[in-house]
């Protein structure tokens, strides 16, 4: 079912004789669902505290045998297999690309970097940050240790000159891990790389339209640290969880200041989110209004399927926000349900209806139910409250990294988003601690 405001489309389902959702009802599409396994039982209390990570997926009933499997074969295929994303340069360099895009972006080089530091693949880690320090980074002027956000991967020709802020979000996080896990006496000074960055963002002080990656007076994070992108931004780059981390391992003097943002971007994300829908817009005013940019960014689109991951991550890492978070998982998968659990499309208005233009991906320019944001939607199962929940995480779990019918195929998206999910939803998506030597 499609764009349901619930209880008119349900009866009209009931009058064409087509079957609802497992679960609905035609008084009200949202109501829990029967399932063995109960009603799920959030922790409450974040891994910061306890030390301790959910596997989701054990507690669905899967094998342990079997989740090591599957994130192993997930790594598999975006890193080693024949669809893969990654691809090594030379004995000591490898990038991430967006195959149907023909570029490499800060956006996959960070990921690819946090998956390896995650899963302990220190030469994957190094060969993306010495490829990514050598064709992305810049070397001096009024840009210095900020990153060009896409270039040709073939001859590192910079398709654009200026950054995308959640690329230097996610390098300073993934090199502080680093610092963490791998120490910085191994060939690479992760803490050093990670504080020149950072102190460079500091710096910024408008030359040539160059600002912070963090809006210093709204304490929030922008759509590009440049004019013209300084005062508004994406609620898909809030990730509250980051800011944390850098409170504690920067050690840069900023340390009150990033967990203001830390608050501020969850206060952030209670307005940002719809109230029926729970849906973001892909671009947003620091309010959290939707910023409109021509038929771009008012809806939610490819950047926030993010959203319900990041929350997930936040609620899992650090729970500061318990009751707004288990509210805010319920109203997302219960729209998401009501659209149809294996049908649901991957753009909507925030409010739910139907946008008038889809956003094109890899030459394709259709509604389709993406992996991508399958994968996110179960990773909100870890802050779930409703036995719904688990049918989300099951989901994920009978998903699979494949073409679509009509041949459009997304290793690189969809299959990022896939492999964070079960990395969270198994456990393995951590706050690296010193200790995790």
């Amino acid at each position: 079912m499609k764009k349901a405001l619930y209880l008119p489309a349900l009866l009209g389902l009931l009058l064409s004789g087509i079957a609802l959702p497992e679960g609905a009802s035609a008084q009200d599409c949202t109501q829990d669902v029967t399932d063995p396994r109960g009603k799920m039982k959030p922790w409450t209390t974040g891994a910061w505290k306890t030390g301790r990570y959910r596997n989701v997926f054990r507690e669905a009933g899967y094998p342990q045998a079997e989740i090591d499997a599957k994130l192993q074969k997930a790594y598999h295929d975006v890193f080693e297999g024949p669809d893969r994303v990654y691809f090594e340069v030379g004995d000591s360099m490898a990038y991430v690309s967006d195959i149907k895009n023909k570029d490499a972006r800060t956006e996959g080089l960070s990921y690819g970097m946090m998956v390896a530091v995650q899963l302990n693949k220190k030469d994957v880690f190094d060969r993306l940050w010495r490829w990514t320090r050598k064709y992305m980074q810049h070397q001096g002027g009024p840009r210095d240790a900020y990153f060009a956000w896409s270039l040709e991967p073939e001859t590192g020709k910079h398709n654009s000159e200026g950054s995308a802020s959640d690329g230097e979000l996610y390098f300073v996080t993934d090199l502080l891990f680093a610092a963490n896990r791998w120490g910085n006496d191994t060939g690479i000074d992760y803490y050093g790389e990670a504080r020149r960055i950072l102190d460079a963002m500091w710096s910024k002080d408008g030359t040539e339209g160059v600002m912070n990656v963090l809006n210093v007076e709204h304490k929030q994070i922008n759509f590009v640290p440049h004019e013209g992108g300084y005062d508004w931004t994406d609620p898909s780059y809030h990730l509250p969880a980051f800011f944390e981390v850098w409170a504690e391992y920067a050690k840069d003097g900023h340390e009150h200041f990033y967990r203001d943002c830390a608050d501020t971007a969850r206060a952030f994300l209670h307005r940002a989110t719809h109230p029926k829908t729970g849906l973001t817009p892909d671009y947003a005013e620091f309010s959290g209004a939707p910023h409109s940019r021509g038929r771009m960014g008012d809806a939610f689109r490819y950047d926030s399927w993010r959203v319900p991951m990041n929350i997930a991550m936040d609620y899992s890492w650090y729970a500061k926000d318990v009751a707004w978070q288990q509210a805010y998982a319920r109203r997302f998968q219960n729209f998401l349900y009501c659209e149809g659990i294996a049908t649901y499309d991957d753009q909507y208005n925030i409010d739910g209806s139907t946008p008038e233009w889809i956003l094109p991906a890899g030459g394709f320019q259709k509604l389709r139910h993406s992996l991508g944001l399958v994968s996110t939607a179960g990773a909100a199962s870890i802050m779930g409250t409703q036995a719904k929940s688990w049918k989300f995480v099951d989901e994920v779990w009978n998903a699979k990294l494949e073409p679509y019918e009509d041949g459009y195929f997304d290793p690189y998206f969809d299959g990022l988003m896939y492999l964070f999910s079960v990395m969270h939803l198994s456990g393995n998506y951590r706050i690296i601690t010193p200790d995790m030597k």
